[in-house]
């Protein structure tokens, strides 16, 4: 999905995506763990995958990521609640979300998810999901 400048961000905020996660996207370092975290579900909405490959760390990035949808089976993100977000030392965050989407025509599922980050030379990424 293309998101427009001037389209709502899709991770929530009261802003147009070009003055939230879309400045991220473009290669703006992301002040904290939790914008990072809505600057990469946005990313799923529009399925920028260089982006989120980018903000992956290094240590746990894939090699590749598919977010093709099979045939009738397409993916829309309904909605984003972040539920915490929490420094957990000088260079680590924990930020704990609930992602709304459906797939083709289904019900809505919700995703609950509490993540790692942390931040090297300056930018956050995204390490892992707590189990």
């Amino acid at each position: 999905m293309q998101i427009s400048a001037n389209s709502p961000c899709p991770c929530g905020l009261p802003q147009r995506y070009s003055q939230c996660c879309g400045r991220y996207h473009d290669g703006q370092a992301a002040p904290d763990a939790e914008a990072l975290m809505r600057s990469r579900y946005s990313a799923y909405v529009s399925k920028d995958v260089d982006y989120l490959l980018r903000s992956w760390h290094p240590d746990t990035r894939p090699a590749t990521l598919l977010l093709d949808d099979a045939p009738g089976q397409r993916t829309q993100w309904l909605g984003l609640a972040v539920k915490r977000h929490q420094l957990t030392g000088a260079e680590t965050a924990e930020v704990e979300f609930v992602a709304r989407y459906r797939i083709g025509g289904g019900s809505a599922v919700k995703m609950t998810e509490h993540s790692r980050f942390q931040r090297i030379d300056g930018r956050w990424y995204y390490l892992d999901a707590l189990g």
